[in-house]
């Protein structure tokens, strides 16, 4: 029997000044919509003594449009890039899942909100997503290592500009920097 590898998520995530900035960067390195930008809803669930986020791990449910996901990640290897264990599943009900999370004794522990777009190259495997966040606007470049540094130099970006951070450290340092209470990352 083959050995089996869990699915990984390699990933960077980097800084735009505007969503207009990125949509036109986009288009110009023949980047083409795959999925039309959409509302997520995202709520991380954690054990009362936070055991996920000590251990670098997460699971999450997302509401995207009518769609739901359950998702769990892996601690985060050290290196340039985010690169995790990722298994998902879709799910029809997401506030039924929540519901039965918390039955077992996960409880929300951080809730963000983001718009997204998601681009393609056309005979590439790559993906980049467009995401307007409340705490500023970023690309994501999922893939292989190889694809993501080819695109990042394409989109006019270097290694240095590279964001392996997630939504929710980036939105703590933030709320740091502003001497506000970190709450929940939500438009309201």
């Amino acid at each position: 029997m083959a050995e089996s590898h869990p699915p990984r998520e390699v990933e960077v995530k980097l800084p735009l000044s505007s969503a207009r900035k990125g949509r036109v960067l986009l288009r110009a390195a023949g980047f083409r919509v795959s999925k039309r930008r959409v509302f997520e809803a995202n709520t991380l669930f954690d054990t009362g003594r936070r055991m996920l986020r000590r251990s670098g791990s997460l699971l999450r449910v997302r509401w995207a449009g009518k769609r739901g996901t359950l998702t769990y990640k892996g601690p985060a290897a050290p290196g340039k890039y985010k690169d995790r264990e990722e298994l998902e599943v879709d799910t029809s009900d997401p506030s039924r899942l929540a519901e039965m999370l918390t039955r077992l004794e996960f409880r929300p522990a951080f809730r963000y909100e983001k718009y997204r777009t998601e681009y393609r190259r056309s005979n590439e495997a790559g993906v980049a997503t467009l995401d307007e966040t409340p705490v500023g606007v970023f690309l994501e470049l999922e893939g292989a290592p190889g694809w993501i540094n080819r695109n990042a130099r394409r989109l006019g970006f270097r290694e240095s500009d590279y964001i392996t951070a997630s939504y929710y450290s980036l939105y703590v340092e933030h709320c740091r920097k502003r001497g506000v209470p970190a709450t929940d990352m939500t438009f309201t």
